[in-house]
């Protein structure tokens, strides 16, 4: 069981690419790790690449003798050097990277460990077996991917089983209101193969959480503001647009737009938990109070915190969803995306907010949104634009 929060190390450390992104030391972390375990996270998710293992190291001082009371995920297969055998999912690559984390992890086995991005050159069986040694040999409890597209995920969920291979039961992913690619197919592919499913940057690495404005200046002690390169955004007019909407709908509940986005997150259809990250301990600790206060006066907090543990590790595995009712099937899972097919037509006949603003109804439009806590697109019932009912709430 996981929460329905994870605990990102990117902010640890601040080296080899990564001085724009993270500042936090070894006490920051600690701070931080206290916070977020206060407020019921019990995963954490780091990587090698993270300042090339720095984030690793800072982990594990930080977590102490606190190690095994909470579920330690890391990744690897990214390159930490110029040796070209140095990165991949090869066998001989993925054995000695388990080792050098277990080794800046200060511990003798890793709860999760992810593949961090697909290897088109190594064959996936070699991967695999590679993996299986891993789990069998008790340095890998459970393994899953991350940023795998939904043909390299179904590629290796089918090699695996046919050469009878531990299989992977999870995928990292990124998803958030502005970005929803990962609906068309890695959401209902978590659905249909029972995957845990964690969702990296859903704040949008910082550009959803109402800094970033149309027509202002975003400020220069942000990510968004330093010239940080991600996340990659498409349409930006339609992307401010979502940020209006989530300022006004925060507006409307008395809450922050960041809160707003982690509370439409968190309980689509097939997400597991979110991983969220901080360089401030001070914000952390601003939020965790506002959601003790939020409790004591018998208030839901928007963003949910880490309040019910969820399945992403055996839970998920034996089919059966977040509180306990059967995962949909795969024909009841193709009808609910065949409806899909209708979605864009109903769209465009001013369902969408960028539209609207276009025909200067923009402000009747996000008044009326901060009333019913919707955001643009969530009109047509569709995997796309609406959370799923009955048993789809898993």
């Amino acid at each position: 069981m996981v929460s329905s929060m994870t605990l990102g190390t990117v902010p640890f450390g601040g080296s080899h690419g990564f001085e724009k992104a993270a500042s936090v030391d070894v006490k920051g972390a600690r701070r931080l790790l206290d916070i977020a375990f206060e407020a019921g996270v019990n995963l954490v998710d780091t990587a090698d690449l993270y300042s090339h293992g720095q984030a690793e190291e800072i982990t594990a001082k930080a977590l102490g003798d606190k190690r095994q009371d909470i579920i330690l995920a890391t990744k690897g297969r990214s390159p930490l050097g110029d040796d070209p055998n140095a990165s991949g999912a090869s066998r001989y690559h993925l054995i000695r990277a388990v080792e050098a984390s277990l080794k800046r992890l200060g511990t003798d086995h890793i709860d999760l460990y992810q593949i961090h991005n697909w290897d088109g050159v190594t064959p996936v069986e070699e991967t695999l077996e590679a993996l299986h040694h891993l789990v069998t040999s008790g340095k890998v409890r459970y393994w899953g991917t991350s940023n795998y597209t939904g043909w390299q995920m179904m590629k290796t969920l089918g090699k695996a089983e046919l050469h009878g291979l531990t299989k992977p039961i999870s995928q990292q992913i990124y998803y958030t209101p502005e970005s929803r690619e990962a609906e068309y197919e890695l959401m209902p592919l978590a659905l249909d193969q029972n995957l845990g499913s964690l969702i990296w940057g859903p704040l949008g690495e910082g550009f959803l959480t109402g800094k970033v404005r149309r027509g202002q200046p975003t400020p220069p002690d942000t990510r968004q503001g330093n010239g940080w390169p991600e996340p990659y955004v498409h349409d930006m007019e339609r992307a401010y647009d979502i940020i209006e909407t989530l300022i006004a709908i925060g507006e409307a509940h008395d809450c922050s737009p960041a809160r707003v986005c982690l509370a439409w997150l968190k309980d689509r259809p097939g997400v597991t938990s979110l991983i969220v990250g901080a360089q401030q301990a001070k914000r952390s600790a601003r939020q965790s109070r506002r959601r003790r206060a939020d409790a004591e006066r018998g208030r839901t907090a928007p963003a949910g915190a880490a309040d019910a543990p969820r399945p992403a590790l055996s839970l998920l595995a034996s089919g059966r969803g977040r509180h306990g009712s059967p995962r949909p099937g795969r024909e009841a899972v193709s009808r609910w995306l065949r409806r899909d097919h209708q979605a864009p037509q109903r769209r465009s006949r001013g369902g969408c907010l960028t539209s609207l603003i276009r025909h200067g109804k923009a402000q009747k439009r996000v008044a009326s949104q901060a009333k019913t806590g919707r955001l643009p697109g969530e009109g047509a019932p569709s995997f796309v634009t609406r959370p799923a009912p009955g048993p789809y709430r898993t």
